[in-house]
């Protein structure tokens, strides 16, 4: 079988103006099959159609803080560095990938991506605005492969059926999450506290996203791993 190919979103160093990548995104989609490619950041309409029609699928990485206004709210004082360059790219990328039905993968910042260009909102700062009796660590010290919290997976639902488990470990790197869930989507992993951990857009082919990080655990964990297979299957 060809392997597919697979554009992933890059990571931005605004004060050095370079790109970067974290090589388990990469070395993920490359050891489940797929062929990854380092995309730009452009505005051009014209190129992120090309792009678009280009690739079998697209992961959306982690990394900086959605501009609040996409979800109709404005910045407060809590929210953290943005970028500009990712929410015009990412978004107008989100747009013709759904209208071409084609695979998308979204991590941390990526979950949140879909959610808020789906219409839905997030807590700009979870430790100020979301609030829980629970102990759970959402932004986690290094290793960054280390599980820190559990999420719950209802048996049956289309997360179940890629990892096969109630109960899944995850690492946990983030201080935004999901306040409201876009209308387009299903909750299909919460954490302890409540958290939506994980969403699919059931319409779609494979438009699934996760708030923990398989990029640094896939290697000791076969259900973060399987993530990576689903998704590279998909494309």
């Amino acid at each position: 079988m060809e392997r597919p190919t697979i554009g992933v979103l890059p990571l931005y160093d605004g004060d050095k103006e370079s790109y970067w990548m974290l090589p388990g995104y990469m070395k993920g989609i490359e050891d489940a099959g797929g062929i990854p490619f380092v995309l730009p950041l452009t505005s051009d309409v014209e190129n992120i159609t090309r792009i678009a029609n280009m690739f079998d699928g697209f992961l959306f990485t982690g990394g900086h803080d959605m501009n609040p206004e996409i979800y109709g709210e404005q910045i407060e004082d809590v929210c953290g560095v943005l970028c500009q360059e990712r929410d015009v790219m990412e978004s107008a990328l989100f747009k013709q990938i759904l209208e071409l039905d084609k695979p998308a993968f979204g991590i941390c910042r990526g979950l949140q991506l879909f959610n808020a260009l789906l219409g839905g909102t997030l807590y700009q700062d979870m430790p100020t605005q979301f609030k829980s009796e629970s102990s759970i660590k959402h932004k986690q010290a290094p290793p960054y492969s280390e599980p820190v919290h559990n999420v719950y997976i209802e048996k049956g639902n289309p997360l179940y059926r890629i990892i096969e488990t109630e109960n899944l470990r995850v690492n946990s790197y983030h201080h935004q999450g999901i306040k409201e869930l876009s209308k387009q989507l299903i909750a299909v992993a919460n954490a302890e506290d409540g958290l939506i951990e994980a969403v699919m857009m059931p319409e779609k082919k494979f438009v699934f996203a996760v708030q923990w990080h398989p990029e640094f655990s896939y290697k000791s964990d076969i259900c973060n791993f399987r993530l990576f297979e689903e998704f590279v299957k998909s494309c």
